[in-house]
């Protein structure tokens, strides 16, 4: 099998870049359907008007209804043909990326993907991932091209609440020990392919990213400045790891994350939070050695993200309780499969509660 690479058309990042949206928008279709939440209007709304206006381009607004589900796919594609729009844009967070993109695809058209917070590597993708209507995971929807531009306004995005960007740095943490056991197992990634070297050494280049760059960022924000670390970040939470994740692979970060999406009392966990303990989880089942253990469970104490079952707000810490978090982990369709180890619900409930042990000794010392 071949390596194959991919990535979005075009990417653009910097303060004031939501300014250039109808520009954008223009250069792809005649009239632009704007997915979007109802706060998300009132926050960007006059922005993204303006701006369309200053193009000579046309846009209608349309609230997101919370959930990347089939039915709310269904009801957009219709509102997309109603309204005779040919570009479809998506502005806000990931659920709302992943369903413009699988709108647009189903209703073939082009796609912008402008997010507000640097939460998710999910702008870059050629992936939608569906849960049911009550948040559930449910499944992986692959599309044939990656988003025609991906608009990254810094300045939008430093002003974001705190939370979603040390979350996004959950999620592209994840990406280099994904690509690592894709590339040691040989498994097929996101892109239909092999691991590149590209792509290994772009997910080496996000890590390395948060690790140097991270808490810097992390403080930098925590005062409202937007910093040249907090650059960095936003792009290693967004390209890198878009990137690095797609063409190097998933593993048993995400499938985890899968799994512990089945349990009510994590839904209101962030999706970067539940990706870093699948992180730290996958690195239990791998058996890496103590030392680079500690060394990863320090930087995540460091950033502030969750290394116990407790901080996702799991209380009940019986196997019987975690099991269906494994057994959803372990599907024949998901990507815990992908590591360069064998693994059953078993294998992976043992690491759940290894890894909250792990986390715990951690905080303590901390």
């Amino acid at each position: 099998m071949n390596k194959v690479f991919i990535s979005p058309s075009k990417y653009v990042q910097g303060p004031g870049a939501m300014n250039d949206l109808g520009d954008y928008a223009k250069k792809l279709g005649d009239k632009a359907l704007i997915l979007i939440s109802e706060g998300g209007v009132k926050r960007q709304g006059d922005q993204i008007q303006a701006s369309f206006k200053a193009a000579g381009a046309k846009c209608v607004f349309e609230h997101f209804n919370g959930e990347c589900c089939n039915s709310e796919i269904d009801r957009l594609i219709q509102i997309v043909k109603d309204e005779s729009a040919d570009v479809v844009v998506g502005v806000g967070g990931g659920k709302i990326f992943d369903t413009a993109k699988a709108v647009a695809y189903k209703a073939g058209t082009p796609v912008i993907i402008a997010p507000t917070i640097a939460s998710t590597d999910a702008p870059c993708s050629a992936l939608s991932v569906i849960y049911t209507e009550d948040g559930v995971f449910e499944s992986y929807l692959f599309l044939p091209s990656n988003p025609n531009v991906v608009l990254m306004d810094t300045d939008i995005i430093a002003k974001s609440p705190l939370r979603f960007t040390v979350s996004g740095m959950g999620d592209a943490m994840a990406t280099y020990f994904e690509a690592r056991a894709c590339y040691q197992s040989g498994a097929v990634t996101c892109a239909s392919g092999k691991v590149s070297e590209a792509a290994l050494g772009i997910a080496r280049l996000c890590y390395d990213t948060l690790r140097a760059e991270g808490l810097k960022a992390k403080l930098a924000l925590s005062g409202g400045a937007c910093t040249e670390a907090v650059e960095k970040v936003i792009e290693a939470n967004t390209l890198l790891s878009g990137i690095g994740f797609e063409s190097g692979g998933l593993a048993g970060a995400h499938a985890i994350h899968n799994g512990l999406t089945v349990l009510p009392e994590c839904h209101a966990m962030q999706h970067g939070e539940k990706v870093n303990f699948g992180t730290l989880t996958q690195l239990v089942l791998e058996n890496i050695p103590e030392d680079d253990l500690v060394d990863i469970l320090s930087w995540m104490v460091e950033i502030g993200l969750p290394v116990t079952l407790g901080e996702l707000g799991i209380t009940d810490l019986s196997r019987e309780h975690l099991m269906p978090v494994a057994e959803a982990a372990c599907a024949e369709d998901d990507t815990l499969h992908n590591l360069p180890v064998e693994v059953n619900p078993e294998k992976v409930v043992n690491a759940l509660l290894a890894a909250d042990q792990f986390g715990r000794a951690m905080l303590e010392e901390d």
